[in-house]
């Protein structure tokens, strides 16, 4: 029976890879979920796993070829040929637990894996260990928290025992389906942590020689054999100091920027400070969501030819049908009546006559959307996030006011997925929840517009030839500019503070 290895999912709006390295030659042996080679996108390295156990067959994808999403990788020979690996393991698993507790009476050891950390995510950050050598568990209780450059993701225990090994410590990178750490069940749990903990104290001194016997990144040495760069030349980020594809990327653009600062005079990257201020400054690393998030603002300024229009709409009749109907609202739905779902409904009646708006550019290509996807942007004590609310267009009032709290919730406390986070068309950000009064909100590519809201003040206004306090707040549009005329950008922020100072027209379709 032939099994095909075909190209994985590669993330949204990826689709083809380049193959950088087989980690197996035709005729090798390969168990189940083994690593079989590794593809390089414009985003990502994405390791392909072995679909079933057997003997590897025709690699159809040469290194350096580019190949599509499910295109044909190679091919696996059904055959006895991964057996012997497997019952080797096996008992090399069998013989640990003996080895470490010293009896035949120790409990199985339980590898305790990086788990699937989401689409086109290979790697993450150990941020937490909840546990240590030693600590007793129970199924399912929370041992580490990985983060990612997107989210962070808890790992449970699968099954209760004793934790006996971290292999992965505190800001280690780790790979996904990498081993995090070893656990011990059964009655020879307890007697296997103490014996680790006396090997303990000679880790460091393994860890101080001088020698390097970590195995860096296929990717890495590739890029290294290209670029012309020893080992020694560069600085590895990776777990145990693994050098990882950014860090060979790095050293050789520091290495093609050397002569020119010699001949030019030298800038500080930072302005000297002095030993007494030195003292009371404090220097953390950037979280993985960080750098993600001012990477992709940065990023986003650079790219798009981002412009801000500005407005200003009257609450007053938004305010006084939230009062009206908020507690029969809560009473009937069961969430209360907030103000985001009148903006998502207006932004939605707004994207219909102004759909350049909602559309995204794609090489020398528009992509309309007939359709919103409403990012609703959230800070959270690790950063901003901006979970999607599908469908907005065709959802209620009461949906959209469930789904926001929903996601707010989720947000806040971590518990956001990739995908939840991922196919957004336009944007709304809320400063005014913080005091902002006016502010010009960045794009989230790659969208095409996104929509500020700020504080509701009393402020003086001319009504009828009278001046009157009104609950005002300031609207912001910013937009890009290549594909979205101000003509177009000033009459979606009209519609909308149109529909906000008269609701009624919302029913209307006006």
């Amino acid at each position: 029976m032939t099994t095909e290895v075909r190209v994985p999912t590669l993330g949204e709006s990826v689709t083809e890879a380049t193959v950088a390295t087989w980690f197996k030659q035709p005729g090798d042996a390969v168990a189940a979920d083994e690593m079989l080679c590794e593809l390089e996108t414009d985003k990502v390295t994405v390791e392909v796993p072995a679909p079933a156990a057997g003997t590897m067959g025709e690699i159809v994808a040469k290194e350096g070829d580019t190949v599509g999403v499910d295109a044909l990788l190679a091919t696996i020979e059904a055959g006895e040929g991964a057996a012997p690996k497997k019952e080797e393991k096996s008992e090399a698993k069998a013989e640990a637990p003996a080895a470490s507790g010293g009896s035949d009476t120790s409990g199985d050891s339980i590898d305790v894996m990086v788990p699937t950390l989401g689409e086109s995510v290979s790697e993450a950050t150990v941020s937490t260990w909840f546990k240590k050598v030693g600590d007793s568990v129970a199924a399912d209780e929370m041992l580490c928290e990985l983060e990612t450059d997107k989210v962070s993701v808890e790992v449970p225990a699968p099954a209760a025992g004793t934790l006996t090994e971290i292999i992965a410590d505190e800001g280690a990178t780790v790979q996904a389906g990498g081993k995090l750490a070893v656990m011990a069940s059964g009655d020879g749990a307890a007697a296997a942590a103490p014996a680790k903990s006396e090997d303990a104290p000679a880790a460091p001194a393994a860890s101080g020689g001088s020698g390097k016997d970590v195995e860096n990144a296929p990717s890495a040495q590739k890029a290294m054999a290209e670029k012309g760069l020893s080992p020694d030349q560069v600085q590895g980020s990776g777990r145990d100091g693994r050098v990882m594809k950014e860090d060979v990327a790095k050293a050789a653009a520091a290495a093609a920027s050397a002569p020119a600062a010699s001949s030019a005079p030298a800038q500080a990257p930072r302005a000297p400070v002095s030993a007494d201020d030195a003292s009371r400054e404090e220097r953390v690393k950037m979280t993985r969501l960080r750098q993600t998030i001012a990477k992709r603002l940065k990023d986003s300024q650079n790219t798009a030819a981002m412009l801000t229009t500005y407005n200003e709409v009257d609450m007053t009749e938004v305010m006084a049908l939230r009062n009206e109907y908020k507690d029969e609202f809560l009473k009937k739905h069961g969430v209360k009546l907030g103000f985001m779902s009148f903006f998502t409904k207006a932004c939605c009646h707004a994207l219909k006559e102004v759909p350049e708006v909602n559309a995204e550019i794609d090489g020398t290509d528009i992509v309309y959307k007939n359709f919103v996807h409403m990012g609703i942007a959230t800070g959270t004590p690790t950063g901003l996030v901006v979970p999607v609310i599908r469908d907005a267009d065709s959802m209620g009032f009461a949906a959209i006011e469930k789904a926001i709290g929903e996601k707010g919730a989720r947000a806040r406390d971590g518990k956001l997925s990739m995908a939840e986070m991922q196919g957004g068309t336009f944007t709304i950000s809320n400063g005014g929840v913080y005091g902002s009064l006016m502010s010009s909100p960045i794009l989230n590519p790659p969208q095409s517009g996104i929509l500020g809201m700020h504080k509701i003040q009393q402020r003086p206004m001319v009504v009828n030839g009278e001046i009157v306090a009104r609950p005002m707040m300031y609207l912001a549009l910013s937009y890009d500019h290549r594909i979205v005329d101000g003509k177009g950008a000033v009459t979606f922020l009209v519609r909308v503070k149109e529909a906000l100072e008269d609701p009624r027209r919302l029913l209307m379709d006006l």
